[in-house]
């Protein structure tokens, strides 16, 4: 951003991490924005935006109690109603997120370079809102379409972080220092090369949200990300082995997707 303007904003959403994330990201992105408030439910994050009366709003849609949507409704009544980004997982609520005039849409998992659109495209406004008509203000019909393409993207789609617990911590895992997933009974562990976590989501659910061209499923119970791959081999029998990098593991590969290896 060429010039960066001083504002505030408020944070809403109930996973800690995700509000520690979104606030250091947005520290990277926008040193001036002032964050004044970080709640975990529709009804704190109500209460602050009327006491602090912010620029701008990062709502969470799914929340406890009142949820994002239902926050931006409350919004109407008051005198200064805020920038509405909402930011969430499920990309079936962007429409209803425009009806309620948000100026975005962050679907998480966002990266830096998406939520530095969203920032230039808030101080755009920002510095244009005094200017223009109330009619003008609103978000064309162009502009939400626009918009709404960008979030059905599958591009925007695959997960770039996962959420995983180490013992009694839960950690943020970029997908970057992922070696493989591994299901066993009701956990998946998730390997790092120096480090290992447990997700209870299923292989069958993380395998639709990882990039195919970056993470292949080689077995029912493995999935493994491509370039820690140093060699793969097989053994005596047929069976077709897969060596990571670095680390010397070796992980079997299932019949069925043998054929992943053909160009290799």
């Amino acid at each position: 951003m060429r010039e960066r303007l001083s504002a505030t904003a408020v944070i809403a959403d109930d996973e800690p991490l995700l509000r520690y994330h979104l606030n250091q990201t947005l520290a990277e992105v926008w040193p001036q924005l002032e964050v004044v408030a970080s709640d975990q439910d529709g009804k704190s994050v109500l209460a602050s935006i009327k006491q602090y009366q912010p620029d701008i709003a990062f709502l969470d849609i799914r929340m406890p109690g009142l949820d994002g949507i239902s926050v931006a409704k409350a919004l109407k009544s008051i005198d200064k109603v805020p920038l509405i980004v909402f930011v969430t997982a499920y990309d079936e609520y962007a429409i209803k997120a425009f009806d309620e005039q948000a100026i975005d849409y962050l679907l998480k998992p966002f990266n830096e370079t998406r939520l530095l659109q969203t920032c230039e495209r808030i101080q755009h406004y920002l510095k244009n809102r005094y200017s223009e008509t109330q009619e003008g203000n609103k978000l064309s019909i162009d502009v939400l379409k626009s918009l709404v393409a960008t979030i059905k993207s599958p591009a925007n789609q695959y997960l770039r972080w996962i959420k995983a617990s180490k013992g009694d911590d839960i950690c943020l895992i970029s997908v970057d220092e992922v070696n493989y997933l591994h299901a066993e009974a009701k956990y998946v562990s998730v390997y790092t090369h120096d480090d290992e976590y447990l997700i209870r989501t299923p292989l069958k659910e993380l395998i639709k949200q990882l990039d195919p061209d970056v993470f292949w499923q080689i077995h029912r119970s493995t999935i493994v990300r491509v370039d820690a791959i140093e060699k793969v081999k097989r053994d005596f029998t047929g069976r077709m082995v897969v060596y990571l990098q670095d680390t010397g593991e070796k992980l079997t590969v299932s019949r069925n997707a043998q054929g992943l290896f053909k160009q290799m």
